[in-house]
C-alpha cells in the first residue's frame, strides 16, 4: 500500500542535497535539513498515526512525515554468508537463538524491543577465527562485487538529495561477533587475533570503496561503531588509538581523494575519550549523539569548533516531559543550527513512551524554530 505524506514538506528554495552540504560545511542555508533517526517497533504498533496509515517501518515513516531525503549506499563489507538465524532452545519466557553474527542469545518470546542477553559466541580462539574468516570473510566472494550500472541508475548524478557511502565498522561489529565480555578477554589473551579482525574489516571496506568511489559522486561517508557506553569506551583508549585509528586513516585517505570530507559514525554512549582519535582518523561527525550518555551537543561543538559536526542530539528523554521542556531544549539548540555543522533530530530511535501528542508538538516546534519561517 502506498504511503501518503500527512505533513507538508518544509518550505525552502534549496534542494535537499544543497541544503545538507551547506549546513554541514558552515555555509548559508534556507532552513535546517529536516530528518529523524526513526522509531521503536512498538511505536508502529501503538501510535495511532502509524496504525491508521499502515506504517510499519522507518522508511515508511520518513515518507509519512515528509522529511528531507537522505540515502546511503552499502556493500557487503562484513560477514558473508551470515550464520543461519535459528532458535536452538525454548525456555519459559525467552528463546535461545543463534543470530546472524554467530552469537548465542536469549530474546523475549513476546518480541518486545530490548537488547538481547548474549550468552556465548561462535568464536573463542584464534582457530575459531581462522575457520570463520576462511568461510565468511573472503575478499574474493563474488557477492561482494557491486553492480555499478544499477547503482548509477538508482542514484543519478543529477539527484537532488545527499548520498552517503557506508564505511562499515572497524570494531563495533567485532564486539557484536565476540560479545562485550568476549572482546575484553580477546584483547588481553589474543591481541593479534583481534587486530587481524580489525584489519579484515578495513580491507573489505577498502575493496568496496575501490569499486564505487570512481563512479558515484558521494556527499558524505557513514559508519557504525557503538563502542561506548554511558561510562565511556568498551575498549581501552590505547587499543583504539593504536589499532582502530590507523585503519580509519587508510579509509579516510580514499574518501578524501574522492572529494568526501564529511564522515559520520553512529556511536552511542560517552564518546569523549575516543573523540580525538575519531577525528585523527578522519571521522569528523557524530551521529545520533546520545545526550544522556554524553553531554549537550553544544559542549563538544564549542570545544572542537569547526573540526567537529554533530547530527542528532535532541534528548529523547526531554521529549517525554512535555511542551515546556521540549521548547526549552530546542531553544538551546538554536545557536548550533545558526552556526552550522549541526542538524537537530532525536538522539536515537524515538521510544513509544514519548507519546504521539508530545512528538507532534516536537515536530511542529522544530519546523517553527528551524524551518526559518
Amino acid at each position: 500500500m502506498e504511503i501518503k505524506p500527512i505533513r507538508e514538506k518544509w518550505e525552502g528554495h534549496m534542494t535537499d542535497r544543497e541544503r545538507f552540504n551547506n549546513q554541514m560545511h558552515y555555509k548559508p542555508i534556507d532552513r535546517s535539513f529536516n530528518m529523524e533517526f526513526g522509531y521503536w517497533d512498538e511505536n508502529f504498533r501503538e501510535w495511532p498515526v502509524f496504525v491508521e496509515n499502515n506504517v510499519t517501518n522507518n522508511k515508511q515513516a520518513d515518507i509519512l512525515f515528509n522529511f528531507d531525503k537522505i540515502a546511503v549506499v552499502s556493500g557487503k563489507v562484513w560477514m558473508n554468508p551470515p550464520f543461519q538465524h535459528k532458535v536452538i532452545e525454548e525456555k519459559e519466557n525467552v528463546n535461545v537463538i543463534i543470530n546472524s553474527d554467530g552469537l548465542i542469545a536469549e530474546v523475549p518470546k513476546d518480541g518486545h524491543d530490548t537488547i538481547p542477553h548474549f550468552v556465548g559466541s561462535s568464536i573463542k580462539t584464534p582457530d575459531d577465527w581462522k575457520r570463520v574468516k576462511e568461510e565468511r570473510f573472503r575478499r574474493d566472494d563474488p557477492e561482494r562485487k557491486v553492480d555499478i550500472e544499477k547503482l548509477k541508475r538508482t542514484h543519478p548524478p543529477h539527484r537532488d538529495y545527499p548520498l552517503g557511502v557506508n564505511c562499515g565498522s572497524m570494531i563495533g561489529k567485532i564486539r557484536d561477533m565476540l560479545t562485550l565480555e568476549g572482546l575484553a578477554y580477546a584483547c588481553c589473551d589474543y591481541p593479534e587475533m583481534v587486530e587481524d579482525m580489525v584489519e579484515t574489516c578495513c580491507v573489505l571496506v577498502e575493496d568496496f570503496l575501490d569499486q564505487v568511489l570512481p563512479h558515484i559522486d558521494f556527499d558524505f561517508a557513514s559508519g557504525w561503531e557503538d563502542i561506548c557506553c554511558k561510562n565511556g569506551p568498551l575498549v581501552s583508549v590505547d587499543f583504539f588509538k593504536n589499532v582502530v585509528t590507523p585503519r580509519y586513516k587508510r579509509i579516510s585517505k580514499k574518501l578524501r581523494a574522492a572529494g568526501i570530507d564529511l564522515w559520520y559514525t553512529d556511536c552511542d554512549g560517552d564518546v569523549r575519550p575516543l573523540l580525538p582519535y575519531f577525528l585523527e582518523g578522519g571521522i569528523n561527525c557524530l551521529f545520533p549523539f546520545e545526550v544522556n550518555s554524553c553531554c549537550h551537543p553544544g559542549e563538544l561543538l564549542n570545544e572542537y569548533g569547526k573540526d567537529l559536526r554533530i547530527m542528532g542530539g535532541v534528548d529523547k528523554f526531554k521529549l517525554k516531559e512535555g511542551k515546556d521542556t521540549i521548547y526549552e531544549y530546542l531553544k538551546s539548540l538554536i545557536p548550533l543550527v545558526e552556526r552550522g555543522g549541526y542538524i537537530p533530530f532525536c538522539d536515537h530511535r524515538c521510544p513509544p513512551d514519548v507519546g504521539q501528542e508530545n512528538y507532534f508538538y516536537y515536530l511542529d516546534l522544530k519546523e517553527k524554530i528551524f524551518g526559518m519561517k
